[in-house]
């Protein structure tokens, strides 16, 4: 599609160049100091990119710079992509948000719920709820992270051999049915837990399809909408775009983690929920097709109300991630926030204690990567990094009011 590069003066769509120039400085300091390698943020209003900006490097032992179309490792951010994959199927009559997952993975038929007792001999009993659809999307399902070290359940996942990542000798099948046989934390429905369900949706996606999940991927999402960069391993041609990963030490600044070429390999399990690479470009490109009701030069993949139904909050009673959910990270405030399917959804920025819209829903990565899309305001943001934990730096609460504070008009 292009270089990717500023397309309008950012006056023209609302946006002061000054103030703009505020994101820039304030990350540069994170780089400076040690705290991140470097970054790209892009800014765009009613499509047109307004603030494009890259500070630091994608590798800090080569000195090689971030650049616009640096590949980064974006985790999180490739479940609603997946989201949007499994209601690409809901939108052709295969599956409804009500079907039982058993229908399509049949190891799930029985299962059962966590009541008490240790992770060596837990106490259950059968689940009087079936997981459906609807509680992948949302992730109700009663299903964890093993690496999140809050529940009996989340350790009985780590015994299993599920901490981080997925275990590179079992393919995706192999690995959910291995889900299955592990109890629920709650009953299904009944609770929000951040967990393993889009990984699960993905493999919905392949039994509906009868593709692999990274075939689909690429037939009916990334090659309609150019997003040439994206997939779940990367060719050697492109290994030196490649940002290397980096975690905070005690002191917070960014200590390597050596992947080796783990990017140069397709892996055997095909993790839907966190195991896409992607650019600035691509992304920005998803984040269009979102913003425009599902469609983007021409290519339609979702009806635009389909992407609204999939943006509001989808939690009980109109319910936020406070009152509903078991947190993510306990010095996180969830307060004013429902989910959607496949996406955060700001319902009430008072109570969250942000400058943002109502209405505006987001998603960010392991590696401190983000992006939220603004119908309000029609803006959207990407901010692509390559730091974990996601929560060693308060990145996204500055970026967004770093964001809204340039907007004038």
């Amino acid at each position: 599609m292009g270089e990717l590069k500023v397309t309008c003066d950012p006056e023209e769509v609302g946006f002061d160049s000054g103030r703009l120039r505020r994101i820039d400085a304030h990350f540069a300091s994170y780089v400076d100091d040690g705290r991140l390698p470097g970054w790209l943020v892009l800014v765009a209003r009613r499509g047109e990119i307004a603030h494009l900006s890259t500070y630091g490097t994608r590798d800090m032992a080569s000195g090689a710079p971030v650049e616009t179309d640096t590949l980064f490792r974006i985790y999180s951010m490739s479940k609603p992509i997946t989201s949007v994959a499994a209601m690409m199927l809901y939108e052709e009559g295969a599956l409804e948000l009500t079907d039982p997952i058993s229908r399509f993975i049949p190891s799930f038929a029985d299962m059962r719920v966590y009541e008490k007792g240790m992770a060596v001999r837990p106490v259950t009993r059968p689940a009087t709820e079936p997981v459906r659809l609807w509680h992948l999307l949302t992730h109700t399902a009663g299903l964890v992270y093993g690496f999140q070290h809050v529940s009996v359940v989340d350790e009985i996942y780590r015994n299993a051999g599920f901490n981080r990542g997925l275990p590179g000798d079992l393919d995706l099948a192999e690995v959910v049915d291995r889900w299955a046989a592990l109890p629920l934390l709650f009953e299904p429905g009944s609770q929000w837990n951040y967990s393993v369900a889009t990984d699960v949706l993905g493999r919905v996606v392949e039994v509906v399809s009868g593709q692999s999940l990274d075939r689909f991927l690429a037939e009916r999402i990334f090659d309609p909408l150019a997003m040439t960069d994206t997939g779940f391993s990367i060719s050697a041609d492109k290994a030196d775009r490649m940002a290397s990963l980096y975690t905070a030490d005690p002191n917070g600044r960014a200590t390597l983690l050596d992947m080796g070429d783990s990017a140069l390999r397709q892996p055997r399990a095909l993790s839907g929920g966190g195991g896409l690479i992607s650019s600035a470009a691509d992304y920005h490109r998803f984040t269009q097709m979102l913003s425009r009701g599902g469609e983007l030069d021409g290519v339609r993949l979702l009806s635009p109300r389909t992407v609204a139904y999939m943006t509001r909050n989808h939690l009980p009673g109109g319910a936020d991630l406070e009152q509903f959910g078991r947190p993510v990270f306990a010095e996180v405030s969830y307060a004013g926030v429902g989910f959607g399917l496949g996406f955060a959804v700001v319902q009430d920025a008072a109570k969250h204690k942000a400058l943002a819209s109502e209405g505006e829903y987001n998603w960010g990565g392991a590696a401190s990567t983000t992006f939220w899309v603004d119908p309000a305001e029609q803006v959207t943001v990407v901010f692509l990094t390559q730091l974990t934990p996601s929560n060693a730096h308060p990145i996204r609460p500055q970026l967004r009011q770093l964001v809204y504070q340039a907007l004038v008009d």
